[in-house]
């Protein structure tokens, strides 16, 4: 089995050791990967909304979170749709009350867009009480731990972006199964 996959550690052990507990580490992250887009599938089900409008909405909020909030042509990179039908994504989502595009820039052609407090409220209702409960696990280990974690999700995270930004988008190769 290869690193690639997951699938075995090709160190001999039979998945012990630091390769063996690296490919456990690499599957643990993808099943939580995995569970938070199933997670966001289940909010889009439960509020009535398209997959893409939820996707969309979560996009909006991270960057805000992170004070740098998006253009609609980042939005459109970051959900990978077109600028048109992210045109229509944005309408959509602007008549539903869940996020406004503003000119608040110096160059008054920027638009960003901003979540409202309903969409807020929303979304508080429905992660709350998942949030309550990670945070009881994460008490569970030390600040220690904790920092160890951080550290190495934000590693593997950046490690993952670059990896991404290293990558041509253009094809050069046939798709697959042609």
């Amino acid at each position: 089995m290869s690193a690639a996959t997951g699938s075995g550690t090709g160190d001999g052990t039979g998945g012990a050791g630091r390769h063996g507990h690296a490919v456990q580490v690499l599957g643990a992250l993808r099943a939580l990967a995995t569970s938070q887009r199933e997670l966001g599938r289940h909010f889009a089900r439960a509020r009535g909304m398209h997959t893409t409008d939820a996707n969309a909405i979560v996009e909006v909020l991270t960057a805000e979170q992170r004070g740098a909030p998006l253009t609609p042509a980042r939005l459109a990179e970051r959900v990978g749709l077109s600028t048109g039908a992210t045109s229509t994504l944005l309408n959509r989502l602007e008549e539903a009350g869940h996020l406004v595009r503003s000119r608040e820039h110096r160059d008054r052609r920027v638009v960003t867009l901003h979540s409202t407090h309903a969409i807020h409220d929303t979304a508080d209702g429905f992660y709350a009480p998942l949030t309550q409960q990670l945070h009881t696990v994460l008490l569970e280990y030390s600040p220690a731990e904790l920092r160890l974690v951080q550290e190495l999700a934000s590693r593997l995270s950046k490690t993952v972006d670059d990896y991404i930004a290293s990558v041509p988008t253009t094809q050069t190769q046939q798709p697959i199964g042609e």
